[in-house]
């Protein structure tokens, strides 16, 4: 799932940091004078103005510097008004603000001129803590806005990838069932007038435009597909079915069975003195596969085995799941079934 880029530049954020600073700071002030002396009434009311001004000038030195780094300009012209708005800021309001101490606790055991010095010293550390605080905030938040558009890039590059794979599996079904009815025509124009009413309706299901299906469905179109091979190769091809039905709601990619059998049926001799025997059955550790015996056309090129490539990465990409092949004297593809939709499956590919 996308998270949000973190924006910490606001004024939410500057209240805050003026409050839980300003607490701090003050914090420590109020345990030396405690430690050095009584704290009388007229230091209390001292402290207090000095928390309140800490606060007035912590939010403003904050929004000054969170308009700066908001500003359409290059990083020496940010970096020159920082620094000298924040230092005018600082000792003008600072000056004023001990003005008005003076006014309203006249009773202050420092001269006038020391305490302007010393509120001016204190105040100008205030200025460096808010300069290293904004510049920690502005190294997370691009470090946030990175992983952000890094996180947009690769749900790109996935979106596409499976684009592209589906772009590339849908031709490969078409030009293979095309190549089937083209050995029809001519020799059996009854069988071949069927084939063409059937792979119209297998074809509804491949244009459905679906990235996930349930199993029961992708077993009915394999059934229709194989109504398509029968056509063909009669009783010389059997399709053997050993499904839970506890497995039929749980979720498969489409068209993932119907591919395997047509590899099988590309792949091997299918003759009334080699019948071919596909076998598609689940096991209990939630996968299905298909298997058959290997009896190769002698001959014949192999191919790429872009169909089961494909199959592989969509896999992978959908799922973070293996696609488990092996080749003994049979050979046999397992597929995992998924038993529930994940929301950060559906929405990083960009399915529907």
């Amino acid at each position: 799932m996308r998270h949000r880029a973190f924006r910490p530049f606001s004024r939410i954020t500057a209240i805050k940091l003026s409050i839980f600073i300003s607490i701090i700071l003050n914090a420590i002030k109020l345990l030396g004078y405690a430690y050095n002396s009584r704290l009388e009434v007229s230091l209390v009311f001292k402290l207090v103005y000095m928390f309140l001004t800490d606060i007035l000038l912590f939010y403003l030195l904050y929004i000054f510097i969170f308009k700066i780094i908001q500003l359409r300009c290059s990083k020496h012209s940010k970096l020159f008004y920082a620094i000298s708005g924040l230092l005018a800021i600082t000792v003008v309001l600072s000056i004023t603000l001990t003005e008005g101490e003076f006014l309203l606790l006249p009773d202050s055991p420092f001269p006038h001129g020391l305490q302007i010095t010393m509120n001016l010293v204190k105040d100008l550390i205030i200025l460096v803590v808010v300069l290293l605080s904004t510049l920690l905030l502005y190294s997370i938040n691009q470090r946030q806005l990175t992983l952000f558009e890094n996180e947009i890039l690769i749900a790109d590059n996935i979106r596409i990838r499976y684009e592209a794979l589906k772009n590339q599996l849908d031709p490969h079904f078409l030009f293979n069932s095309l190549n089937t009815l083209d050995g029809l025509i001519g020799n059996d124009d009854e069988r071949a007038h069927e084939y063409v009413q059937n792979l119209s309706q297998v074809f509804r299901y491949t244009i459905g435009n679906k990235e996930i299906t349930h199993l029961s469905d992708e077993l009915d179109f394999t059934g229709s597909y194989a109504r398509l091979m029968k056509i063909r190769y009669g009783d010389n091809l059997q399709i053997q079915y050993n499904i839970d039905e506890k497995y039929r709601n749980y979720f498969i990619v489409p068209v993932s069975l119907q591919l395997l059998v047509e590899n099988a049926i590309k792949h091997n001799v299918i003759s009334s003195r080699h019948p071919l025997q596909i076998t598609i059955e689940t096991k209990p550790h939630d996968t299905i596969r298909v298997l058959n015996a290997i009896q190769p056309k002698s001959g014949v090129e192999h191919g790429e085995g872009i169909g089961l490539a494909n199959l592989t990465e969509r896999y992978e990409i959908l799922f973070q799941k293996e696609v488990i092949i092996t080749k003994t004297d049979v050979f046999c593809v397992e597929i995992p079934l998924i038993k529930q939709q994940s929301d950060n499956t559906i929405k990083n590919p960009g399915l529907k």
